[in-house]
């Protein structure tokens, strides 16, 4: 079995009409914003493409996020946001009656999410609560960690917003919701159930609110934006701006592999050419080759960097992977586009 990216001669942004942007190491980096993303999107605007910015991040509210995002030249209005804390409440009400009592462990926005949702928050464990509601927030500490141990050992339903272990900011990767609950998981041996991305959850509720027949998944990490594409169906978008490299792009399993790859959001106004197989086990795209021999990845003599190269990389890649070929993640260069 062969797999390869997809091919649009056609930029992306004339042939979806809604696309799922993720938020940081994609639209901004912590609070600084990402080069072209913004002049990008409001082209791919002006083109008829609808967007929602969709975030893995509970501590911040719709208001808050759309705020941001026009301040750094990317108009939003909040129903323009789906956050993991509006995941977060949604998936409380598929096992919770209204009136039920949830300990909120995170910011505001959860706090917000979960209170409109009909439930009464609490903030100790003392309180009896049916559900512990966990998302990041960067005032978060010991004590609150703590609660929530002792509610999850008590028999509450444990519920992650998302489980990113890392997020990405100004300075670098900091740890992220997935590494606070994993304190919680080593404290009291119980997995909890996760509302945001790779669940595809929000993606759904993006597309049903906007009423989108072709949406288009964009991120910049595989394990979560790509991966929730993968498990709702929906086409990806990986952008090279954030998190996961183009060298994990090569080495990504099936349920994380993107269907188009792009240096930046300047990729949305762009056709894709599809790689192809060419002999001797060579793969093409666009004028760049890559082969996968003796469990390394070998390339063209042209060097390792270029979006194209990339593209043939991840093909080549791909296709001896599921043929049941070894690849060595040692022969596997740093690749950049």
């Amino acid at each position: 079995m062969s797999a390869s990216l997809l091919g649009s001669d056609r930029p992306l942004a004339d042939v979806h009409d809604l696309a799922l942007v993720d938020l940081d190491g994609v639209a901004y980096q912590g609070r600084l914003p990402i080069a072209h993303a913004a002049a990008s999107l409001g082209e791919a605007r002006t083109r008829g493409l609808r967007l929602v910015f969709v975030t893995n991040n509970a501590s911040r509210e719709p208001e808050e996020v759309a705020s941001r995002l026009t301040g750094l030249d990317i108009p939003t209005d909040p129903d323009e946001v789906m956050t993991a804390a509006q995941a977060c409440a949604n998936l409380l009400r598929t096992r919770l009656e209204p009136g039920a009592k949830v300990l909120v462990v995170g910011g505001k926005g959860l706090t917000t999410a979960v209170t409109e949702a009909g439930y009464e928050v609490v903030t100790s464990a003392e309180d009896g609560p049916n559900a512990v509601a966990q998302g990041y927030s960067p005032e978060l500490a010991w004590p609150d960690l703590a609660e929530a141990a002792y509610a999850v050992a008590g028999g509450a339903w444990h519920v992650a917003s998302n489980r990113d272990l890392s997020l990405p900011t100004e300075r670098g990767l900091a740890p992220g919701n997935g590494a606070l609950v994993a304190a919680v998981v080593a404290a009291t041996g119980v997995d909890p159930d996760s509302a945001g991305k790779p669940e595809p959850t929000m993606y759904r509720m993006a597309v049903e609110r906007v009423g989108a027949r072709r949406p288009l998944v964009i991120g910049d990490r595989l394990d979560t934006d790509l991966a929730g594409a993968r498990a709702g169906g929906y086409p990806g978008l990986h952008v090279l701006t954030g998190v996961s490299s183009a060298r994990d792009a090569v080495l990504a399993g099936p349920g994380m592999r993107p269907d188009y790859l792009g240096a930046d959001l300047r990729s949305l106004l762009e056709p894709h050419p599809a790689p192809s197989e060419a002999e001797d086990g060579w793969w093409r795209c666009a004028g760049r080759s890559a082969r996968v021999v003796d469990g390394s990845l070998e390339l063209d003599g042209e060097g390792p960097a270029g979006i194209d190269v990339v593209r043939a990389a991840c093909a080549a890649a791909w296709s001896a992977v599921d043929d049941g070929a070894l690849l060595d993640p040692a022969g596997v260069p740093e690749l950049t586009a």
